[in-house]
């Protein structure tokens, strides 16, 4: 394993495959990693954005449904629709 950086490692083909779950473990530790063919890069692998569980609720009272939400469009943008 070559290090290109403190943050980044560079890995070939074969040690990416064979050790795919550790380098998983690296990039969620926050490094990247570079994954090389002959010598030359051809993927880069890095973390995802965090995905947080959604809280039923949780934007309640940032917007509020207008009174007239439901009522008819005026005539000039009901056209658009036709």
């Amino acid at each position: 394993m070559t290090r290109l950086s403190h943050m980044t490692k560079s890995v070939g083909m074969h040690e990416a495959k064979t050790h795919l779950s550790r380098l998983v473990d690296d990039v969620l530790g926050g490094e990247d990693v570079v994954i090389t063919r002959r010598g030359e890069e051809v993927a880069r692998l890095v973390a995802v954005a965090s995905h947080k569980s959604r809280v039923f609720g949780a934007d309640e009272g940032v917007w509020t449904v207008p009174d007239d939400f439901d009522d008819p469009l005026p005539p000039e943008l009901q056209q658009y629709f036709e």
